[in-house]
């Protein structure tokens, strides 16, 4: 960032949907904060615990949301009220925001002239993606009404998605959804992503594959159990996540759970596996990326985010159809295949942290106050 830049805008907002749980849309707020030391966040949950120092000394406001009891936990059954919650925000006096966004950070109201860059993980996937509740323990009531809730939800968003100046997306496959939902043009700036960690893993691969990432529905890990039992491949599953259950009630004698990893122990997986299987849709994928820097090739479902960190037949496979056959199709493929492991972890460093701020640095250069930047990029 350039040191005029804080002249420019001496106070800016950055906001994000809510800060209870680390994540990666997470790890994109701290970067964002790296390159904007006058930053104040602005969020509807706030949960002070588990955050590092970046984070802990600024200035946090909260909504209203904050104040009811248990919202700390229940967060995601309120975003019915996160666009209220965010409408709520006084940010006068502001020179610049930037959100964060995977549902209603971009919602706030910004004052007239004052640049707002959207960094949009995703479209809301609880209005947008028809199958992101799959899986999910819905009862009846529950099921008639969704319907009307997601109407509800996608109307609200289209509107404030008119909002933000400039959309950011994290991936090719969001910057298309961005220009599909919100007929908006986007900017691919890659999430930063901590692989010089990675890097020097000495691979020491056995005959198990790995699963790794929370455990929930939409990650499809029971695809993964199913194509390795019915292959007769061993796989280990690491993590945890409220559709362990489920998962563990399908698997079979191939299958090993080892629950939650510790992240001084993510290395080790990464070096005795024989690859990543990655089953699931997502905008992005972090843990593919972190798989390749330390050298590990990725089995994936060729679409979304993978499409850009995965590099077909060089680093990894990616197959077309998302069922059992077509991952174990995709198994069958990867294991006639050889892979140089300085091709995998050098295609990892592309995402490295320092390419983000660079990016991302850059454009922030290149606003200026009360001018409204262009969309079209």
């Amino acid at each position: 960032m350039s040191e005029p830049f804080t002249a420019r805008f001496p106070r800016v907002a950055v906001t994000h949907e809510w800060l209870t749980i680390p994540g990666g849309s997470e790890q994109v707020v701290y970067a964002i904060l790296g390159l904007l030391p006058q930053a104040e966040v602005f969020t509807s949950i706030y949960d002070p615990s588990p955050w590092p120092e970046l984070l802990r000394r600024r200035t946090v406001h909260t909504s209203f949301l904050n104040r009811l009891p248990g919202a700390k936990r229940r967060y995601a059954q309120l975003v019915p009220l996160m666009d209220g919650a965010f409408r709520s925000f006084d940010l006068s006096g502001f020179d610049l925001v930037v959100s964060s966004n995977h549902a209603c950070a971009k919602n706030v109201r910004v004052p007239s002239g004052v640049p707002h860059v959207c960094y949009c993980h995703t479209p809301m996937r609880y209005a947008w993606d028809p199958q992101f509740l799959e899986g999910e323990p819905i009862g009846p009531l529950a099921k008639h009404l969704v319907p009307l809730g997601t109407a509800w939800l996608r109307q609200v968003d289209r509107k404030r998605a008119a909002g933000p100046d400039l959309y950011v997306a994290n991936s090719s496959f969001v910057a298309s959804r961005i220009r599909e939902v919100y007929d908006r043009e986007s900017r691919v700036i890659h999430p930063p992503v901590e692989v010089s960690p990675l890097l020097g893993v000495e691979r020491d691969p056995g005959a198990a594959y790995l699963v790794f990432g929370r455990l929930v529905p939409y990650k499809r890990v029971d695809v993964a159990i199913r194509a390795c039992e019915r292959l007769g491949r061993r796989l280990i599953v690491a993590g945890a996540g409220r559709d362990l259950d489920r998962l563990r009630r399908l698997s079979g004698p191939t299958t090993e759970f080892v629950g939650h990893v510790p992240g001084d122990h993510v290395p080790g997986l990464f070096a005795r596996a024989r690859a990543l299987l990655f089953p699931g849709l997502e905008d992005f994928g972090i843990v593919p990326v972190e798989a390749q820097a330390a050298g590990l090739p990725v089995v994936a479902y060729g679409a979304g985010g993978v499409r850009d960190s995965v590099i077909d037949g060089r680093t990894g496979v990616l197959y077309a159809d998302p069922s059992v056959e077509g991952l174990c199709e995709g198994i069958e493929r990867f294991e006639s295949m050889t892979f140089d492991d300085r091709e995998v972890r050098a295609n990892a460093t592309r995402f490295a942290p320092d390419r983000f701020a660079q990016e991302f640095g850059d454009l922030l250069d290149s606003l200026t106050p009360g001018a409204r930047p262009a969309d079209t990029l």
